[in-house]
């Protein structure tokens, strides 16, 4: 590791969140121990994983306990909080791993469990994305058997792939034995993080496209529908700076992480990388809001969980594009 890195941090990479090493921050003196120096910025993660996983608990929790909601988007959402979920346990876990249990082969599984994790949430993302433009292109048929069947098998082919993806570094694809190779998230290599980023590019471009095609059919609707022409306007204009806010906080959040992880390698200053990878966190603290809070339903179910009743004045309208 470069003394530029050394300068940045008084800790070494060990993990693909994992930018320092406890055993190098405090040194070992005969005479006297030194107290454990703990990051600020691995304590910002942690505290980061902590609250995602309460949030994502609570989704899981209220559609587990409520047999209402079993509608395809209603499992995508439930995907997603399970991908989220299991990213905020690897913050907190990593937080551990670090400072306690700091070896090889946690190292290892604690990178796969972050990969596959992060990766399993920007995916269920573009499936929620799908399953929006099918719920508008296909209304008709979309309250099919067949919508819930593609549904299952787009989740079970999500988690395929990201458990795979998870597992790579376990079996050797990782740069332990040879760190020139390493990217800014050590012991993922420099190769395998462009790939990473690249393919969330490719992620993000196509839900921009799906989007503009869920505003086309939108306003399109909007102008048949001569009758509720004014009230149609206002749900597109409403449902189209949704989708807007939704892709600028989705780009904002990642878009930085990806494209250093494309020019950057592991001599870059570790600031730069905290700086980016913490942002991309706070993308799952967010998803509840944007995809499950925001839900006429959900909100319902939890009013009821908390409460034991719902608002006279709670708004049981139809789902429109700016639901999930």
């Amino acid at each position: 590791m470069s003394n530029q890195l050394q300068n940045t941090s008084s800790l070494n990479t060990v993990g693909v969140w994992n930018f320092q090493d406890a055993r190098n921050s405090s040194p070992v003196h005969t005479a006297d121990l030194q107290p454990l120096t703990v990051s600020p910025w691995d304590i910002a993660l942690c505290v980061t994983g902590t609250l995602i996983s309460c949030e994502n608990a609570i989704v899981i929790a209220i559609l587990f306990y409520t047999p209402t909601l079993r509608a395809p988007m209603f499992v995508l959402i439930g995907s997603l909080a399970l991908a989220d979920l299991l990213a905020g346990l690897g913050l907190i876990l990593n937080f551990i791993f670090i400072y306690m249990f700091n070896t090889e082969f946690v190292t290892l599984v604690s990178v796969g469990l972050l990969i596959a994790a992060f990766s399993a949430s920007v995916l269920n993302i573009l499936a929620i994305t799908v399953d929006r433009y099918l719920s508008l292109y296909n209304a008709l048929t979309y309250n099919t058997e067949r919508t819930v069947t593609f549904t299952y098998v787009m989740v079970v082919f999500i988690w395929l792939v990201c458990i795979t993806l998870g597992l790579l570094p376990v079996l050797g694809w990782n740069c332990l034995q040879d760190e020139a190779h390493c990217s800014i998230c050590r012991p993922v290599t420099k190769n395998n993080a462009v790939v990473l980023a690249v393919t969330f590019l490719l992620v993000f471009a196509l839900m921009m496209q799906l989007y503009l095609q869920i505003c086309k059919i939108a306003f399109r609707h909007a102008q048949q529908i001569a009758v509720q022409h004014q009230f149609m306007a206002i749900s597109t204009t409403k449902g189209v700076s949704t989708l807007s806010a939704i892709l600028c906080t989705f780009a904002a959040c990642w878009m930085p992480f990806a494209m250093y992880s494309i020019v950057a390698d592991s001599s870059y200053p570790m600031i730069y990388t905290y700086a980016t990878v913490l942002p991309a966190t706070c993308n799952s603290v967010i998803n509840p809001i944007i995809y499950a809070f925001r839900n006429p339903d959900i909100q319902k179910s939890l009013w009821l969980a908390c409460c034991g009743c719902v608002p006279a004045n709670f708004s049981q309208r139809p789902r429109t594009s700016s639901d999930v």
